[in-house]
């Protein structure tokens, strides 16, 4: 069920991602121009081109033809692991996470500091805060985790 990404599948990475992040942060940051506008489907769908180090280093979660879910690995590092809002809480995370752990060691990420679930979901699969902080883009506040 989970395997590397192809050049068909962006567009679908990037609605996953985009709908994660429309209901997940928009409510922090009530960012219309950002959310509305500037992230779009197209444009993140490019950054996920055959070829490109962003699908290089993207698997997914495919039942059946159906992708519901992402990880993206840089080195040890989890980039992004995002699950479709409809199938969220159907192991599926999970399932991601520990694929990125098992093959790639992958033991440290940075999480949305207000993203309260999504930290609660890293810490029951062994991460930890470790208090480092820093914001992306200017206003975006993450907190590192890592897992021992």
């Amino acid at each position: 069920m989970i395997r590397p990404a192809r050049p068909q599948d962006a567009s679908r990475i990037a609605e996953i991602i985009i709908t994660n992040y429309r209901v997940n942060f928009y409510p922090f940051f009530l960012n219309d121009e950002f959310y509305f506008s500037e992230l779009n489907v197209v444009d993140m769908a490019a950054e996920y081109a055959e070829g490109s180090e962003e699908l290089l280093s993207t698997f997914v979660y495919d039942d059946n033809g159906v992708i519901k879910g992402i990880i993206r690995v840089n080195g040890t590092e989890v980039v992004k692991l995002y699950v479709e809002p409809q199938f969220q809480g159907c192991g599926i995370g999970a399932e991601l996470l520990e694929f990125a752990v098992n093959r790639f060691g992958a033991d440290n990420l940075w999480a949305l500091e207000y993203n309260t679930r999504g930290i609660a979901f890293y810490k029951r699969h062994g991460f930890k805060l470790t208090g480092e902080k820093m914001t992306e883009d200017e206003w975006v506040p993450l907190v590192k985790m890592v897992r021992e």
